[in-house]
């Protein structure tokens, strides 16, 4: 990486690597997205949604804050998938100058304690109660923030809900202090270190998981085939890949209106992220067991 542009004011520049940890679906994407400014990390209610490292970036007048998302860490299952998950967390951790430990406000469970577990001792850590806007009595957050603080020395205790910009915006003043003084990694107006090919497909695999529910196993992922550019036209091919026959049909549907569906809405959010023409072009192909063993998952793009 290397230093570029100086920021207008007289400060020195700040920039550091902060990871945001946490057990699945307690709205790490959501935040990552809400500080970023722009849609950069894929979000649904099903668990493990995020499977690679995600850089989003945020400058703020001279301090640069480059925000990696990083998978849920997985507990329940063993498989080459889930390992690699995990190492991905494990990787990211040591590179950072600061943790964001993401839980539910006014709850904690044993998945979050075993994440917990795994956070560098020599990093500082801030936890982030978010969901605030689902805690109906705040009296009952003072003890539950006593047990918190009982687990772990904590740098910062910062509770909000990651859909409201006051609060995002006083966490860049929180986190501030924490960044060290050096030259920006990325252009001042940099949101992401992720190619386009990549978010697009992030967003068609984001739309498979909200059209299908819980009726699809999460080990289905997504391929672009082709990507050319004509003009202002993009024109991408892309390969759904799932483990079982049966999957293949519960994303297709009745006459094959579920993949259309997919491919509309996974389309018209391209053509507003790229500003311009898409034609996406979706395929459903069946690779057993490609979740299981390391080859594939190299193959596919998991680190």
């Amino acid at each position: 990486m290397t230093e570029t542009s100086k920021p207008e004011s007289d400060l020195p520049q700040r920039c550091g690597l902060i990871a945001i940890v946490g057990r699945p679906n307690v709205g790490k994407s959501t935040l990552l997205n809400a500080l970023v400014g722009q849609k950069v990390s894929i979000t649904s209610d099903k668990a493990q949604t995020t499977r690679h490292r995600i850089t989003g970036v945020r400058t703020v007048d001279e301090a640069q804050f480059v925000f990696v998302d990083t998978p849920g860490f997985q507990t329940k299952h063993n498989a080459a998938l889930n390992r690699t998950l995990n190492r991905t967390v494990h990787g990211v951790l040591a590179d950072v100058d600061l943790v964001l430990f993401v839980v539910e406000a006014g709850r904690f469970g044993l998945d979050d304690a075993k994440v917990l577990g795994l956070l560098p001792e020599d990093k500082p850590v801030v936890l982030i109660a978010n969901k605030l806007d689902a805690v109906h009595r705040r009296a009952e957050l003072a003890p539950w923030l006593k047990g918190m603080q009982e687990r772990r020395n904590f740098a910062e205790f910062v509770p909000l809900s990651a859909k409201k910009e006051a609060d995002v915006t006083r966490l860049f003043k929180i986190l501030k202090p924490y960044l060290p003084e050096q030259g920006w990694f990325y252009d001042g107006e940099a949101l992401t270190d992720r190619s386009e090919k990549f978010l697009a497909s992030e967003i068609i695999r984001e739309k498979l998981f909200r059209l299908t529910g819980d009726e699809l196993p999460y080990t289905s992922t997504v391929v672009i085939d082709k990507w050319e550019d004509e003009g202002e036209l993009r024109r991408i091919s892309a390969s759904i890949v799932v483990e079982r026959d049966a999957h293949k049909g519960m994303i297709i549907g009745q006459g094959g209106e579920r993949l259309k569906r997919i491919g509309s809405e996974s389309r018209q959010e391209l053509e507003h992220l790229m500003d311009g023409r898409v034609f996406l072009e979706l395929w459903v192909k069946v690779r057993s067991g490609w979740a299981d063993t390391e080859e594939h998952l190299r193959s596919y793009g998991y680190e």
